[in-house]
Parts: C-alpha cells; sequence; structure tokens
C-alpha cells in the first residue's frame, strides 16, 4: 500500500502521513466537515431496517472527530415529521433532518430517485453560511456519494469517501435467494471512487478490492479500521450476571446471532448448524439456546416470517429464541451472556458485531469473507470458517460444547485482541487522511490556477 495507507490492526496511535509535493509550513486539520448519510439516521436504532453498523461507525467515529477538534454535521433524510430541522447528538457533533421523498415507506431501492431533492436540502443548509463554512466533504455508502461528489465540487473542498459495501463484490458473493444489486449502484459506484480525493477502507482486502474492480487509485485509497466503543464493550461483571439479567441458563451453550435478518447475513447458516450439532449430540437439547436478535432488512423484508419457519421445520423451535434489536447497552449484555457469537456472512465490509463481541468477551465463529479476518484471530479469539456449509459451523460450535473452558480462554483473547480497535485510534487516523486530502486539494488548486 502507499504511504498513505494506516494500518491500525495492532497500533495503539495513529501513523503520521508524509505530505508529498514539497507542501511547506504545518498542514491544517480541518474545522468543520459535513458528512452524509442519506440512507440510515445516525439517530435510528441498529439491527433493523437499513440500520446497522454504519450507524454505530457514523455516530461514534463523528463523536471522536468532535473531540479532537473537528465539528461533524450529519446530513440525514428526515423519516418522521416529528423529528426537528437539528439535532444535537453530542457537543460539537449537529444532525440535519434533510427532507427527501415520504417520511415512511420509502425502501433504499427507490432512494435514488430522491438525490436530487437531498443534494438540494444540502445546498439550502451550506447556503446560509459564511463562505469556507465546511472544510471537507465525507460520504458514506453510494447514495451519500453521488451527493457528496456534486457538493465538494461546489464548495471546492475535498470529498472523502467510505463504500461500507460494494455492489461487485456482493454480487461476486450472494447468498441463495438474494437480489443482486442493480447496474445503476455499480455505475454509480463507478463515479465517485473516480470523483473521490480519498477512498476510505476498511481493511487492506477492502482497498485490494477497491483497485481490482473498481479500478481506484491505489494511492487515493486509506485503510482505517473501524473502531469499537471500548467503554460500552467490555467483559464488565461477567458471563453468570449477563445471564442472570437476560433470564438465560447459567450452564446454556448459547450460540448466538445478531444482526439485520437478511440472506446477505445468513442466519439460516447457524440455524442448520445447530439442527445439525442437535442431530449428532441429542444429549444438548436441555442444556442450549439459540437467540437470534435483530430485525428483517433488505431482501429479508420480503419474508420476515422465514427464519421462525425453518426453525419449525428443522425442529429446533423449542432452542431457538427470537428478540427485536435492542440498544446498544443492551446487545452488549447479550453478547457478554452468549458462549460464542456466530457470524455466518457472504459479505462484510468489516465485521463491527465480531470486534463489539469479542470486546465484551466473547469468542466468535464466522465465516472468513471480507473484513472478518482482521476482526477476529483465527484458532485465538474464535474460529474463521471458509464457506457457508453448516456442518463446519456445527463443528465450530460444538467445539464450545466439548470443552467449556474455550469459551473463557478464547473470550479473555477476544477481549485483549479488541483492545487494539479504538474508536480515539480510528478517529485520528481519519484526521490524518482528511489533512492529507486537504493539502492534495489545495496544491492541484494552486497548479491549475498556476
Amino acid at each position: 500500500m502507499s504511504q498513505y495507507v494506516s494500518r491500525l490492526g495492532s497500533a495503539r496511535v495513529a501513523p503520521r502521513i508524509r505530505f508529498p509535493g514539497g507542501f511547506s509550513g504545518s498542514p491544517r486539520k480541518p474545522r468543520r466537515i459535513a458528512m452524509l448519510s442519506v440512507h440510515t439516521s445516525p439517530l435510528h436504532q441498529p439491527g433493523t431496517g437499513d440500520a446497522g453498523g454504519m450507524n454505530v461507525y457514523i455516530v461514534e467515529l463523528a463523536k471522536r472527530l468532535a473531540a479532537i477538534d473537528i465539528d461533524v454535521e450529519i446530513f440525514t433524510r428526515a423519516t418522521t415529521g416529528s423529528l426537528p430541522p437539528e439535532v444535537e447528538l453530542a457537543p460539537g457533533v449537529l444532525v440535519r433532518h434533510v427532507d427527501a421523498g415520504p417520511y415512511e415507506g420509502l425502501a433504499k431501492e427507490d432512494l435514488p430517485a430522491q438525490l436530487c431533492a437531498f443534494t438540494h436540502g444540502v445546498m439550502q443548509a451550506w447556503a446560509g453560511q459564511r463562505p469556507g463554512y465546511y472544510d471537507l466533504v465525507h460520504s458514506h455508502y453510494w447514495l451519500s456519494g453521488q451527493v457528496g461528489w456534486l457538493a465538494a465540487q461546489r464548495w471546492g473542498v475535498p470529498l472523502v469517501h467510505a463504500m461500507h459495501t460494494m455492489a461487485k463484490v456482493k454480487n461476486a458473493a450472494l447468498a441463495e435467494g438474494d437480489t443482486p444489486e442493480p447496474p445503476a449502484r455499480v455505475i454509480g459506484e463507478t463515479q465517485i471512487v473516480r470523483a473521490s480525493d480519498r477512498l476510505i477502507a476498511n481493511t487492506a482486502e477492502e482497498a485490494d478490492e477497491l483497485v481490482r474492480f473498481y479500478e481506484a487509485d491505489r494511492a487515493a485509497v486509506a485503510v482505517v479500521h473501524p473502531g469499537v466503543n471500548l467503554e460500552r464493550f467490555r467483559p464488565a461483571d461477567g458471563r453468570a450476571a449477563a445471564r442472570a439479567r437476560l433470564g438465560l441458563p447459567q450452564d446454556a451453550l448459547i450460540p448466538l446471532f445478531a444482526g439485520r435478518i437478511q440472506p446477505l447475513k445468513a442466519p439460516d447458516v447457524l440455524l442448520r448448524a445447530v439442527a445439525e450439532l442437535l442431530d449428532r449430540e441429542p444429549s444438548l437439547r436441555t442444556r442450549m439456546v439459540v437467540p437470534v436478535v435483530g430485525g428483517p432488512s433488505g431482501s429479508g423484508l420480503a419474508k420476515p416470517e422465514g427464519l421462525q419457519k425453518l426453525a419449525a421445520r428443522l425442529g429446533i423451535a423449542d432452542v431457538v429464541r427470537f428478540h427485536p434489536p435492542v440498544g446498544q447497552d443492551q446487545l452488549a449484555d447479550w453478547f457478554r451472556a452468549a458462549s460464542v457469537l456466530v457470524m455466518p456472512s457472504y459479505s462484510e465490509s468489516f465485521g463491527l458485531v465480531a470486534i463489539e463481541a469479542q470486546a465484551a468477551g466473547t469468542p466468535v465463529v464466522a465465516a472468513a469473507v471480507g473484513g472478518l479476518p482482521v476482526a477476529v484471530r483465527d484458532e485465538v479469539s474464535g474460529f474463521l470458517i471458509a464457506g457457508h456449509d453448516p456442518k463446519a459451523y456445527a463443528r465450530a460450535i460444538g467445539r464450545f460444547a466439548e470443552a467449556p473452558e474455550l469459551v473463557e480462554r478464547m473470550g479473555a483473547a477476544a477481549a485483549a485482541h479488541a483492545q487494539s480497535f479504538g474508536w480515539d485510534t480510528a478517529a485520528a487516523a481519519t484526521a490524518d487522511v482528511y489533512t492529507a486530502a486537504m493539502c492534495d486539494h489545495r496544491r492541484r488548486a494552486r497548479t491549475h490556477h498556476g
């Protein structure tokens, strides 16, 4: 990778970024940035609808940027008329609600038609400010990137973009029965890659995918691992206390699924693995609880009862417990209570949930896809599985049944591993990327006008 790449898997401090082109003087970090999140609000409950890891990412990053004196204004689509136009999320973090399309019932697939209205709302907010009000635009996901492209150009500032997921990558590893991402998204993402001053990738693999699938300029891609809220997600008072609070049996084997219920996340693989395990070890049935914490999303909305029906068909409805999405503090308790978190996803740009569970002291069994091999240390903080064969997941979960001490040993290693993923580190590295983008942008402007 180039000198811009920040590999933060184990580093506790942000690396220094070198500024090319003979830039003299101290490079200036931004004072205020416009952050764009069109399709999902930082105020929404993660684990339901389109709200997930990206919501957590934006909220935590914005708060930590504000803590190092970078004010953040987050533009998001208004989804209810009851919210005020502006909400202070934290000191230095303002959420601006933009009217674009009907408040309720607008699917993510229908949002491209509202990008013009959303851009208009962003421009209106900017028009009321003094010149040079925003130093930089940071867009999240391709819908926001389309708006960010125009805003950055209009304001004469750099565009930094985070893909979060990529259509070409998702389509290359599609879950059975899942809907491919449309060509319009592929075209949109290709345009954004060309227009961005910097692209932030979660992992080195994602950086390689940007280059391979979208012909991104490698020198413009910076790798910054997302963080985890280490104050919230920690072992705290332990597994027994968390199980008592959630009404779970103390001696149970508890493989947990937490996330949006859609084919991409493959919760069905966990259910099939549990059925496989119980076929092999019928005695486990009396001491096994399988919580599924989350709400239907994406193509999962078409069959919201599909997972319950699958549990009944597999004959495991007695051990599976379905729970709606919960707040972050209660989610931390679910992680603490579990014997193991299971993430059989077909695609994950990073897999924030895996880091959160590990920070809470719980090992992870995950598919070896996307960022999960960075998030999980195979054979140390959990097990990585090649592919989505339920038998392979059954074997991995079964290891925790055969050797219960593995839960505590790997859980301790998981908590230690997660310590290197603090949000302060991620925010400092992101600020470095902003500074480098601004430096390059100014140099290009001088060259152009010179």
